[in-house]
């Protein structure tokens, strides 16, 4: 039988309010029913101290002896502290404080909330020293979920890491089985989430197999047989591995034109010249894309004509895309993107404060070609962006 420590809380009369404890170390929870394991959770997610009245109503209305019957366990049993009042000759319970928490949140499998905040400053300062600028984003947007989702979301991060080093590329369900061993073991949630905070194609990760979609007079040589892209009524779509996979490209090529909006790109590859070559680009050059263009460039070189939103972004969109023509010594020009195809659009949009940012930084490339330029100063003065495809 257990011993009670009973100490009186109330000095002006005698014994009137008493916190009642016993003393014992605290019994294992195995025997507990589950409804009470249940209830007993809810209590400990309180805090660990709370007023009894608020602990009973936990249980509702059709519960509350069983919300007594486990109080009177938990007494006996030496996980709490009771502070009774005495009304009417007989002792009722005010307050309850549980005892041994992180003993307590252990033995019902709930999460330490102590444990837990220095698990996350430990995992945030591993996080910050791996120094991946490209990862920034999400360490800041860790910091804004509560510190258990952050636990629970950190392995992603750690695991783009390992992903981007190894110079992995893939599908969603790719990167799921490198990260925790199961094509399906990040939720939609966590993509969502991943999506909203990173630009996941610039880690080399796409929804399904990313494709490739152009319009071009040449026929691609590879191991297995040919791919007559001039056949194409229209454009034609062809995974990357494919295109790394041919070995020659014969025909007759005198420009390629990279065209950004997907629309647009329709438009173009329905209407190019018979010696031209249409390209999609889906906005800032993903490692898949700048790895295929690359390769069809070393088997066709031409120059190209770079079309691109006439906004900030597609300024430095087409920059980006125009390096794959400088490493190689090839002319590029922008195509599409002059002051005067931005006046002619009937309906533009205001610079927001990123686009002046940018635009701010742009002004400082020293190549920048002399339309790009000039569309760059037309923006600042008139505090105007566009779409291309309002003309193209």
């Amino acid at each position: 039988m257990a011993e009670w420590l009973t100490e009186p809380l109330d000095k002006r009369t005698v014994c009137q309010k008493r916190r009642r404890t016993a003393q014992i170390p605290p019994q294992t929870l195995n025997t507990l029913p589950a409804e009470w394991r249940e209830l007993l959770a809810r209590w400990v997610r309180r805090g660990g101290n709370s007023r009894w009245e608020t602990l009973r109503n936990d249980a509702g209305n059709t519960h509350v002896q069983m919300a007594q019957d486990l109080l009177d366990w938990l007494l006996r049993a030496g996980w709490v502290a009771v502070t009774e009042q005495r009304q009417h000759s007989e002792w009722w319970p005010q307050h309850l404080e549980l005892l041994h928490l992180p003993q307590l949140r252990a033995a019902l499998d709930l999460r330490d909330k102590d444990n837990d905040a220095q698990r996350w400053q430990e995992c945030r300062a591993l996080l910050q020293g791996l120094n991946n600028t490209a990862l920034s984003p999400a360490l800041f947007a860790l910091d804004e979920l509560t510190v258990q989702r952050a636990l629970a979301r950190q392995d992603l991060i750690f695991k783009l890491n390992d992903w981007q080093a190894q110079q992995q590329s893939g599908t969603r369900r790719n990167f799921a089985l490198f990260a925790r061993d199961d094509t399906k073991a990040v939720s939609e949630g966590e993509w969502n989430w991943l999506e909203s905070v990173l630009d996941l194609a610039e880690f080399g990760i796409e929804r399904h197999t990313p494709l490739l979609l152009i319009a071009a007079p040449l026929k691609l040589t590879l191991p297995n047989g040919q791919i007559d892209l001039a056949s194409c009524a229209d454009f034609a779509a062809l995974t990357p591995a494919t295109v790394h996979a041919a070995t020659a490209a014969t025909g007759t090529i005198s420009r390629w034109q990279l065209v950004e909006n997907r629309t647009s790109f329709e438009n173009v590859a329905k209407k190019r010249d018979a010696d031209t070559g249409v390209i999609w680009l889906p906005g800032f050059p993903p490692t898949w894309w700048h790895d295929a263009v690359g390769r069809l460039l070393d088997l066709a070189p031409a120059p190209a004509h770079i079309a691109c939103d006439p906004d900030p972004a597609g300024i430095a969109i087409a920059l980006k895309a125009a390096e794959l023509w400088q490493e190689r010594g090839i002319a590029w020009q922008p195509w599409k993107m002059s002051s005067t195809d931005l006046t002619s659009l009937r309906v533009r949009k205001p610079l927001t404060e990123g686009d002046k940012l940018q635009l701010a930084a742009l002004k400082q490339e020293s190549t920048l070609p002399a339309p790009l330029s000039e569309l760059l100063e037309w923006m600042l003065k008139q505090g105007e962006k566009g779409e291309q495809e309002g003309y193209l």
